[in-house]
């Protein structure tokens, strides 16, 4: 979701900066590069080793930091160039679709709210699994959900995280960098967006 779908990452980043400084830390956005697409679990770790020891605790923390960005993402987001259109194309032609994010689910409720209805068949969201991104179960639960075979499946991705949890779940992974470097690899196809994809060219890719 977070900038694939809709460009987040800045409002991830915005509020990373923001919030950090208040409580002490040293943060940078070359540190925010360094977790996009990680677990929300696995980030806090990071931010609080920033943090002077004794003014928040962890679980302090990931509550502002979650609030703050889901704040944010309700009043407006803006979605990637192509994204929508694809997603249409994709239902349009009864392709089951799931988006398996490492955000909660409050945050994709906030996002989903700006879409039209049910325009995913399934959601797996970074608070219902438990191994998040670069680990495979997001996404091999995502297919199980819809009951599909992982090696027919094709995972969109901006994060290094998330090609290569795709890719350790089998799928073919097409990625769409925007603030990372991701490298060519088999079954990976790395575009500069999505604007050229459409339902028949994504399934070329599994032939």
């Amino acid at each position: 979701m977070d900038g694939t779908l809709v460009d987040s990452e800045k409002v991830w980043a915005e509020v990373q900066l923001e919030l950090l400084a208040e409580l002490g830390a040293t943060w940078t956005v070359e540190d925010c590069l360094t977790l996009i697409g990680s677990d929300l679990r696995d980030a806090v770790q990071v931010w609080m080793a920033r943090i002077p020891e004794g003014v928040i605790t962890a679980d302090e923390l990931a509550d502002r930091m979650f609030s703050e960005v889901v704040e944010a993402l309700r009043k407006e987001v803006t979605f990637q160039p192509g994204a929508l259109e694809l997603l249409q194309a994709l239902r349009k032609e009864d392709i089951p679709c799931a988006l398996v994010s490492a955000s909660y689910r409050t945050m994709i409720d906030a996002v989903l709210g700006h879409l039209p209805p049910d325009p995913f068949a399934v959601i797996v969201a970074g608070d219902e699994v438990t191994l998040g991104k670069p680990h495979p179960e997001p996404y091999l639960t995502g297919a199980a959900k819809l009951g599909v075979d992982p090696a027919n499946c094709i995972v969109i991705e901006d994060s290094a995280t998330g090609t290569q949890a795709g890719t350790a779940a089998g799928m073919y992974v097409v990625a769409v960098p925007q603030w990372v470097t991701i490298p060519e690899a088999p079954r990976r196809l790395v575009v500069k967006s999505l604007e050229p994809l459409t339902p028949e060219s994504l399934r070329s890719l599994l032939r």
